[in-house]
């Protein structure tokens, strides 16, 4: 790691970070709304934007730069095992074709905002969509923080803020900007800043991936080299080499599963989903985003790239910038950095507003002022956003950043528990809205207590998301134990309920909605009762 700041590779993140901020800014001006006081423009960006937009908005929102960072550094740290994120994604594409076609459908019928709306108009029940509301804010969080650490990784390997004996403040200052200059453009440009910055982010990204897996391998002595390198590496520490011995395909086996079923159960998936202006834009995303996939099959490898190139970093998270430091002329350093940087700012924006649009229909409008209007939910909507992000700097500069991404997984196994109400709801009302919620405690206590329990080498508690699967013994992943568990209750309790005769809540939507497109003859937009007065 260089001992003084580098330069040039600074000057050129500086250039794309000023671009990029000058984009958020404007996007307020991009397809401008008749009426921008309310969370149809302000949170969803009007719900206009074609396949294209689309594609990039989720794509931001997916592949984030805790993925740019993450995934690679636990190749460096894991070998083969950290692969699970390629298989998962490759798993969660088909799934989703299923199910969000039907969501965007009876979500544009009815004005639902967050899936929450749905969940409460399905069942009708505001307590389990207070369930569904709070675990997704508090699955959000964590994830905004790791973007702010992506931001941190890139600045450390660019020696901008001093060492560790520097003054706080002057060490974490530039983070700070960047925190500032992303809370100002979304509370200005709400998902629009996101959406634009998409396309800049993206093809950055492309571009340091196409020329990383050319560039680095050719300068190694080509893959050959690499995966020697890095199965030396492997057998030497006790890991057996670069595959997982049979205990760790347990592990991979249901962490990737379970992966793929909690991924578009986040509030920031279902954000960007809603924002698309037609049922046939989400079909067809489902079908495109496997490209991503591809990409980062690729960038997982520079994992091992990093090894070949004997790049040694306490902190994992710096190999790969460290990597790219090490590996490439100073300009396109900086251009990959940017990629890292810019790579946090889309996906944070989207999570804040995401969690805020959740915070104001489902606790501010249900339980505080129920005859909120459109301009005073998109206020507190902007608001809120800006507290979520207060909320993501203060964890990432107070705690360890270990912690924040043992939480992050913490929040992957919470985020889980949200699926059979939202996917159950969207095929059938045969689970018992108690059912539902009795399955959701549940499964959110036992994953909780077990990850709890688990320990690592920096951690007595929440150090990791794997623990032993009960009557089965293998070790596997947390989140989807505590999601069988959450169905088995669900299940067993709605036959009680029903046997009881227990009360059903009421149904506003009716099976026409779940496959009514916007062109469709007397497709409107309507308002559920629970929800008058608000946006739609």
């Amino acid at each position: 790691m260089n001992d003084g700041v580098n330069g040039v590779a600074l000057g050129v993140f500086i250039f794309f970070f000023v671009l990029v901020t000058a984009m958020g800014f404007l996007a307020a001006r991009w397809r401008k709304a008749e009426n921008e006081h309310s969370l149809d423009e302000w949170g969803l960006g009007g719900r206009s934007f074609g396949t294209w937009v689309t594609w990039f908005l989720l794509g931001g929102d997916l592949y984030t730069a805790y993925t740019f960072v993450a995934v690679p550094a636990a190749i460096y740290a894991a070998g083969a095992a950290g692969f699970f994120a390629v298989p998962y994604t490759i798993l969660v594409y088909p799934l989703i074709f299923t199910f969000l076609p039907r969501l965007w459908s009876v979500s544009h019928k009815h004005g639902y905002v967050t899936t929450s709306d749905f969940v409460r108009g399905r069942f009708g029940s505001k307590g389990l969509s207070l369930a569904v509301a709070v675990t997704g804010i508090l699955a959000t969080m964590p994830y905004i923080a790791l973007q702010l650490v992506g931001i941190q990784a890139v600045l450390d390997v660019m020696g901008v803020g001093g060492g560790e004996d520097t003054n706080w403040f002057i060490k974490d200052l530039p983070l700070l900007i960047a925190f500032g200059v992303l809370a100002a453009y979304t509370y200005s440009s709400g998902l629009r800043a996101p959406a634009l910055i998409a396309f800049v982010k993206d093809t950055l990204i492309y571009i340091v991936i196409a020329v990383a897996i050319i560039y680095i391998p050719i300068k190694l002595g080509g893959f050959d080299d690499i995966f020697a390198a890095a199965n030396d590496k492997f057998t030497e520490s006790g890991n057996g080499g670069l595959v997982p011995n049979h205990g760790g395909q347990w592990t991979y086996a249901t962490l990737a599963l379970g992966s793929a079923l909690a991924l578009f159960m986040y509030p920031h998936s279902i954000t960007a989903t809603l924002s698309s202006r037609s049922r046939e834009v989400i079909r067809r995303n489902t079908t495109i985003l496997p490209l991503y996939s591809l990409m980062l099959g690729l960038l997982a490898l520079l994992g091992f790239m990093a090894i070949a190139a004997g790049v040694k970093v306490e902190n994992g998270q710096l190999a790969i910038p460290q990597l790219f430091e090490n590996m490439f002329p100073d300009w396109f350093a900086g251009v990959a950095f940017a990629a890292i940087g810019i790579g946090a700012l889309v996906p944070a924006a989207i999570m804040s507003i995401a969690a805020a649009n959740l915070f104001t229909r489902n606790i501010y409008k249900d339980f505080i002022k129920p005859d909120a209007t459109p301009a005073q939910e998109t206020k507190v909507s902007k608001l809120v956003s800006l507290l979520v992000k207060v909320g993501a700097l203060v964890f990432v500069l107070g705690m360890d950043k270990t912690v924040a991404i043992n939480f992050q997984l913490l929040g992957g196994i919470w985020i889980l528990q949200t699926f059979p109400a939202l996917v159950g709801g969207l095929f059938t009302r045969w689970f018992h809205r108690w059912a539902l919620l009795g399955g959701w405690a549940v499964g959110m206590v036992y994953g909780t207590i077990a990850a709890y329990g688990v320990a690592s080498p920096t951690q007595k508690h929440f150090g990791g998301s794997s623990d032993e699967i009960p009557g089965i013994g293998e070790i596997g992943y947390i989140g989807l134990t505590a999601f069988v568990l959450n169905v088995l209750v669900t299940v067993v309790l709605t036959f009680v309920l029903r046997a009881v005769k227990a009360p059903d809540g009421v149904d506003e939507t009716k099976p026409s909605d779940y496959t009514a497109d916007a062109g469709d003859p007397g497709v409107q937009v309507e308002l559920p009762p629970a929800t008058a007065g608000s946006s739609h």
